[in-house]
């Protein structure tokens, strides 16, 4: 679905990734863990067109994106729910929501694709006509997680969805992911948790200084000595 091909990324002189190569197949929840800095969050914008890559190939569902707008990105399929949440603040809860489904496909069942989320995410329905800016965290990354999958995503990249939520709903976060994934939906995962996003996933990547030094099966990554070392404190 899909690959990303020795990929090199600059922010001006720095180079951010080198040679990264990673892929999604159709059904897959893959991970990318790593420590801060290391690379995590600028390979997610450079897959969904917010970054450029300066050399390598980036193809979804084999079409060529290296090179394409982000909102073609979303259109042909990928959503992507970045760090920190970045929901609109002043606008509703519904408001946001709407602001995922903006293409045709979207829109004209966006009302269906709502009533689905509501599954995932019950307390949305309740918070309709709240502002946004005011719900809690854990709301707030439930907002993020339903403005993408508004846009019915075949593949949904998420970043940090747990980051700053109590222990209690990091478990919900995960199950709702396992649950969106079963559904159909193709999950690539940036988590610092690594525990649980290797526990759910079925394959995983470990990005260092910007290069990814090591992939394999998500629960035989968990037993990795140097994993369990770096990431896990074991």
């Amino acid at each position: 679905m899909l690959k990303v091909s020795g990929i090199n990324v600059y922010y001006g002189d720095l180079q951010a990734l080198r040679s990264v190569g990673i892929d999604v197949k159709q059904g897959e929840i893959v991970s990318v863990i790593g420590s801060n800095g290391a690379g995590k969050s600028t390979l997610l914008k450079t897959i969904s067109g917010i970054l450029r890559p300066r050399d390598g190939e980036i193809t979804f569902n084999d079409k060529n994106i290296s090179r394409a707008a982000s909102s073609h990105i979303v259109e042909h399929g990928i959503s992507h729910v970045p760090e920190g949440r970045q929901i609109f603040a002043t606008m509703t809860v519904l408001e946001n929501l709407e602001m995922g489904a903006q293409f045709p496909h979207s829109k004209k069942v966006q009302h269906e694709t709502m009533e689905q989320l509501f599954i995932y995410f019950p307390r949305l329905k309740e918070r309709l006509s709240q502002k946004a800016g005011t719900l809690s965290g854990g709301e707030q990354q439930m907002l993020a997680m339903g403005r993408g999958l508004m846009s019915l995503p075949a593949l949904m990249m998420l970043d940090e969805p747990s980051l700053g939520l109590a222990p209690l709903l990091v478990s919900t976060i995960f199950q709702i992911i396992e649950s969106i994934n079963r559904q159909g939906t193709s999950i690539l995962l940036i988590e610092q948790n690594v525990f649980h996003s290797l526990k759910v996933s079925g394959r995983g990547y470990v990005l260092e200084n910007g290069q990814i030094v090591l992939s394999g099966i998500g629960k035989e990554l968990l037993e990795n000595p140097h994993i369990r070392k770096t990431y896990l404190g074991l």
